[in-house]
């Protein structure tokens, strides 16, 4: 008969390899490939990745889901991949330029126009889109940029439209100097469509004016609900900041103005194409850019 092996009265060393390690492992650098799925810890969003962009300073992984909506996340550890901890790193440059190739290929714009390839910006023309703010300007310009300097238009803030009339005045409109303005907020009975009609009965400016808007509070609830997540945006009580709220529906910081700028920035991100749009936004957009560009402008 064999002697039984001796029994171990303590066992195995217990600090003994990397004791300190998760329990599903620790997490591997991985970059962010388009088409990659993940799943983010913190919420439980599952997705394939689209794009990464730098916003506000810092990188940001877009991924969607199952059914097309798009959520935005910081890049870096917080992601498994087949139930592996991962720390997402920006694509190579290698898949970044195979996107660039797949995009050019498509043969389209943003705006769903068919992409003019080689073409140089025009001189601007004496023609001029004047939005709100900021915000505005930097939505129009991912969606229909390549179109509007095809056609040589600039697109201009106004920082409100308080002064509508003087604005218009000062542009000096008339033959071949055609001003379009969108204007947030545009529904009866508002402040904005009190000083919209105000500038619209200016005398002589009807031919070289066209002024027009969207009923949304803000250019953010322009972008479709589904692509942050929801299923509408969200009602914000009086007398709280719209933008604000919204932040805060998001879980977004929202203490200070740059938190608001990088939340509108995650929100921007969004953005696809015309397709992520309402259509009411989409059609003033439109035909503001087809009357600064008609050939007797």
């Amino acid at each position: 008969m064999c002697p039984l092996p001796p029994i171990d009265r303590y066992g195995s060393d217990v600090l003994g390899g990397d004791w300190r390690a998760p329990r599903n492992g620790r997490s591997t650098p991985l970059a962010a490939e388009p088409d990659l799925v993940v799943e983010e810890v913190e919420t439980g969003w599952v997705g394939a990745v689209v794009r990464v962009e730098k916003a506000g300073g810092m990188h940001v992984v877009h991924l969607e889901d199952r059914h097309g909506r798009t959520k935005a996340f910081p890049l870096g550890p917080g992601f498994l991949v087949d139930g592996a901890p991962v720390t997402l790193t920006p694509p190579t440059a290698r898949a970044s330029a195979a996107l660039a190739d797949a995009r050019r290929a498509e043969g389209r714009t943003a705006s769903g126009s068919v992409a003019v390839q080689g073409a140089r910006a025009r001189v601007a023309s004496g023609s001029r889109i004047y939005v709100e703010g900021r915000h505005d300007a930097e939505l129009v310009e991912k969606v229909w940029g390549d179109d509007l300097r095809v056609e040589g238009v600039v697109v201009e803030m106004m920082d409100g439209v308080d002064d509508l009339a003087a604005i218009i005045a000062e542009f000096q409109p008339g033959p071949g100097r055609r001003l379009g303005v969108l204007v947030d907020h545009l529904v009866p009975g508002t402040k904005e469509a009190r000083i919209v009609e105000q500038a619209r009965s200016l005398p002589g400016i009807a031919r070289h004016v066209k002024v027009l808007g969207h009923p949304y509070v803000d250019v953010w609830q322009s972008v479709r609900p589904e692509r942050l997540g929801w299923q509408q945006w969200p009602v914000i009580p009086r007398g709280t900041s719209w933008k604000h709220g919204i932040c805060a529906e998001l879980g977004w910081a929202h203490a200070t103005q740059a938190d608001i700028a990088n939340a509108w920035k995650r929100i921007l991100g969004t953005v696809r194409s015309y397709a992520d749009l309402e259509p009411t936004l989409l059609a003033s957009v439109e035909e503001l850019i087809d009357f600064v560009t008609e050939p007797d402008a």
